[in-house]
């Protein structure tokens, strides 16, 4: 069964609601005609305004869109909710809230269960530091590293080119051992994983880029991967 992950810096409805590229190239990895796609907006806390927009952008996509909400479930039986979808799409927001609640829920273990059983495990900013080791989030304050799920190998860094100290801080944690080496997205830029491996980098956005960031001989070693221009 393919595993398939796709991590955005930024960008796709949240950022971009005029220019849904991403959200369609994460539709069209589906093989399924018309998929059932289910947005997480844990990290947002659930915010009814967040679940509008992705409404709004998705019901005119061609898919069947959902959503999955932790303070009102729609059913009791959260395993076969999430593996009867065929992508699931996390929001952004707080990263550290989102994970506490996920666990609590045991739904880090059913999202693992689904990705090895095919279904498309997509999101941004906290939906995609969520699939990595460890990432960079400002979700207690300064920007700091934190643990992740660890699905993918390796850190990740969001809003690259977004937020000026991304790019600085995220040197800085890898510098210093805090987090260990991985990538950087700029916002509209977006990685695509297959079987654990990256299998290409993607953008909405001519200027977007992904980057491999990692420790070299006592400096850090900053590699921009190739991107593929969705526009």
């Amino acid at each position: 069964m393919m595993k398939q992950i796709i991590a955005m810096g930024g960008g796709s409805f949240s950022m971009e609601p005029e220019n849904l590229s991403l959200d369609q190239y994460i539709i069209n990895q589906s093989d399924r005609k018309s998929p059932r796609v289910c947005f997480l907006p844990t990290a947002s806390g659930d915010s009814q305004n967040y679940v509008q927009r992705f409404y709004d952008a998705f019901q005119t996509l061609d898919c069947v869109p959902s959503h999955l909400s932790l303070f009102k479930p729609p059913s009791t039986d959260l395993i076969s909710f999430v593996m009867e979808k065929d992508i699931i799409y996390v929001g952004g927001g707080n990263t550290r809230n989102m994970l506490v609640l996920w666990k609590e829920w045991g739904l880090d273990l059913i999202l693992r269960e689904a990705w090895k059983n095919g279904v498309i495990l997509a999101g941004l900013s906290a939906g995609a530091i969520c699939w990595f080791e460890e990432g960079v989030t400002d979700s207690a304050g300064p920007l700091t590293s934190m643990k992740s799920l660890g699905f993918l190998q390796g850190s990740f860094c969001p809003h690259y080119d977004g937020e000026k100290d991304r790019r600085p801080i995220y040197h800085q944690l890898i510098s210093n051992e805090f987090l260990c080496d991985g990538y950087a997205a700029d916002d509209g830029a977006a990685l695509h994983f297959i079987n654990d491996q990256l299998f290409q980098t993607v953008s909405s956005r001519p200027g977007a880029k992904a980057y491999r960031v990692m420790m070299g001989d006592h400096e850090i070693s900053e590699t921009p991967l190739p991107v593929n221009y969705l526009g």
